[in-house]
C-alpha cells in the first residue's frame, strides 16, 4: 500500500513539473474576477543572465504603461499591479517563473518573454491552465502555435525572415555586389534557427546563392574555425541572425580574420550593450528592428520623451514592445465581458487598429498581429541610423532612407 502511495504521490509531482499546476476551471484568477482589487499581472523575462537587457528594457515599458493605465483611472475603477519574475535567460526558469505566477499568485495573464525558446517553454504552462499569454516581442513562428490562449504583438521571422532577404538582394544590387551570403546561426536558439530558415528560403527563391553555413552555440566565446571557413566563400554579406550577446564578439572576430562585409541580423541584436560591446567592427552593419527611436510621429516621439525623463536613457525597441504589450492587455481588460481567462482571451483575440509606439496592432487569426511595420538600422560611426522601412500599409516595399540620419541613439544605456 505505501509502494502504491509512493508511486501516486510521484505521478502527481511529475504531471505538476511538467503542466506548472492543475488548470483552472474557468482560467484566470478567481479573486480578480470577483470584481474587487488590484488586477493581478504576471510578467517574466531575463531581468539577469545572458539576455539581462531584454528583460530589463521590457520591464521598464511594461511598468511604465501600468502605471499610466492606473492614473487614468485603472480598469473600471481597479488598478493593475504587475508581479514580476526573473527568469536569468534560461527556458527552464522561463517554465518555472510562469508556474508560480499562476499557481502562487492567482495572476490573470501573463505577459513575456523575449526569447522565442523561453515563450515557447512556458506557453504550454499558460494554455493548460487558461491563462493569456501576450508575447511582446519572441518572433519564432511556432509561438502562437502553442495554444488559443497565447498571443504575440510582434511581428513574425517568417515575415522578419523575408524582408530581410528582400533587403540583402537590394543592397546587394544597389551596390554593385554580389547575391552571396554565409550565414552563421545559434544552434541552441528557436530564434535563431526558424529565422535562418526563413532567410534562407527568400534568398535563394530571389536569384541569391547561399555560400556557407556555420553554427555556433550562444555563450560560445571563440568563432574562429567558422568565421574562417566563412572567409574562403568571400560572401558579400554576413548573416548572423543572432542575439547580441554573441554578435559584438563574432564581429571583432570576423574582422580580425579579414572579412570586411557588412554583417546582418535580425531584431536580436537590439539592445543597447550591441555596440557597447561590438565597437568598430560592427560599423556598415544592418539589422531589422521593430521601430526607430527618432521617428517624427507623435506617439513615437512622446514615448521617447517620457522614457528618457523616467529612467534617463533612450528606449530600445524592447521597451517599446513591453510598453505596447502591456497596453494591449490592459485595452482587451477594458473590452472583455469579465475579467476571467477565456472572456479575457476572446477580448485580445478581438484587438483591431490600437495605436502603440511599434504600429497600428490588430491581431490576426493565428493570434500574431497583423500588418507590423519593420525598419533597417545602420550602425554608422558608432551609432543607430535608419537604413530602410517597410510598411504593409504602403504595399511591403522596401523604402530604403537617402536622407540625412536623425540623432542618433547613445552607444551604451544605464538600466535601472
Amino acid at each position: 500500500m505505501r509502494k502504491n502511495t509512493l508511486i501516486l504521490i510521484s505521478l502527481a509531482v511529475l504531471s505538476f513539473g511538467l503542466l506548472g499546476c492543475p488548470p483552472k476551471e474557468n482560467g484566470g484568477n478567481t479573486t480578480t474576477a470577483a470584481g474587487s482589487g488590484d488586477i493581478l499581472v504576471g510578467e517574466y523575462g531575463s531581468m539577469t543572465g545572458a539576455q539581462a537587457t531584454f528583460g530589463q528594457s521590457t520591464h521598464n515599458g511594461i511598468m511604465m504603461a501600468a502605471d499610466e493605465i492606473n492614473a487614468a483611472g485603472g480598469i473600471n475603477g481597479r488598478k493593475i499591479k504587475v508581479l514580476s519574475e526573473d527568469d536569468q535567460s534560461k527556458q527552464e526558469e522561463a517554465a518555472n517563473a510562469v508556474t508560480k505566477l499562476i499557481s502562487q499568485n492567482n495572476v490573470l495573464a501573463i505577459l513575456g518573454e523575449v526569447a522565442s525558446s523561453a515563450s515557447i517553454a512556458a506557453a504550454p504552462i499558460c494554455q493548460s491552465n487558461k491563462v493569456p499569454m501576450i508575447t511582446p516581442s519572441s518572433t519564432n513562428d511556432e509561438v502562437t502555435r502553442k495554444g488559443d490562449y497565447i498571443f504575440r504583438i510582434c511581428f513574425t521571422d517568417s515575415y522578419q525572415g523575408e524582408y530581410q532577404a528582400v533587403f540583402a538582394d537590394q543592397w546587394a544590387t544597389a551596390n554593385n555586389k554580389s547575391k552571396s551570403v554565409a550565414m552563421l546561426t545559434d544552434v541552441k536558439s528557436d530564434y535563431s534557427r526558424g529565422l535562418g530558415a526563413v532567410f534562407t528560403a527568400k534568398f535563394t527563391a530571389l536569384g541569391g546563392k547561399m555560400v556557407g553555413t556555420q553554427s555556433y552555440a550562444n555563450g560560445d566565446s571563440d568563432f574562429r574555425s567558422q568565421l574562417t571557413a566563412i572567409k574562403a566563400t568571400n560572401p558579400s554579406l554576413l548573416y548572423v541572425p543572432g542575439y547580441y550577446t554573441d554578435i559584438g564578439q563574432i564581429a571583432i572576430q570576423a574582422r580580425d580574420l579579414g572579412i570586411t562585409c557588412p554583417l546582418l541580423g535580425g531584431d536580436g541584436w537590439e539592445s543597447p550593450k550591441l555596440i557597447e560591446i561590438g565597437g568598430k567592427a560592427l560599423e556598415g552593419s544592418f539589422y531589422t528592428n521593430h521601430y526607430f527611436y527618432a521617428d517624427p510621429a507623435p506617439v513615437v516621439a512622446n514615448f521617447v520623451q517620457k522614457y528618457k525623463e523616467r529612467y534617463g536613457q533612450t528606449p530600445d525597441a524592447l521597451a517599446a514592445l513591453g510598453y505596447d504589450d502591456m497596453k494591449t492587455l490592459a485595452d482587451a481588460m477594458k473590452r472583455a465581458t469579465k475579467l476571467d481567462g477565456p472572456s479575457l482571451r476572446d477580448a485580445i483575440a478581438q484587438t483591431k487598429g490600437l495605436t502603440g509606439v511599434t504600429g497600428t496592432i490588430t491581431i490576426g487569426p493565428e493570434r500574431n498581429a497583423m500588418g507590423k511595420k519593420l525598419v533597417i538600422e545602420e550602425i554608422k560611426n558608432g551609432q543607430l541610423t535608419l537604413a530602410a522601412t517597410i510598411d504593409p500599409a504602403t504595399g511591403g516595399k522596401v523604402e530604403m532612407n537617402t536622407g540625412a540620419p536623425a540623432a542618433a541613439a547613445p552607444a551604451t544605456a544605464t538600466n535601472k
